[in-house]
């Protein structure tokens, strides 16, 4: 079973930094679209953004555009999402997923890492 790993999560202040990886051992995520979902305490969980498997063309959700940057490094076989100008509204879980070429829907998902943004 493919796992995927996120990293990079923790505590910033708004306006802070930070950026998450997304990696997976047993797969080559260079194929696969990968996309960044997110889940606030209480509220459904969000797509953030995804880069497509066949020309890394990227996607993002308004609330994120000019903020977030998601990119691959295709040697490292790893996805990160580059997140600045961070708000309160950003806190939540942020996960990883992985789709194979005609999926509607993720066909993996990591555990996620919490990104909080408070002051």
């Amino acid at each position: 079973q493919l796992h995927l790993v996120e990293s990079g999560g923790g505590f910033v202040q708004p306006g802070g930094s930070l950026t998450l990886s997304c990696t997976a051992s047993e797969l080559n995520l260079n194929g696969l679209a990968i996309g960044w979902f997110r889940q606030a305490l209480g509220k459904e969980r969000e797509g953030v953004s995804c880069i497509t498997s066949y020309d890394d063309s990227t996607v993002y959700a308004d609330s994120v555009k000019g903020r977030f940057t998601i990119s691959r490094d295709h040697s490292k076989n790893t996805v990160y999402l580059q997140m600045n100008n961070l708000k309160a509204d950003d806190t939540g879980v942020y996960y990883c997923t992985a789709s194979k070429i005609g999926s509607r829907n993720p066909d993996y998902w990591g555990q996620g890492t919490q990104v909080t943004v408070s002051s």
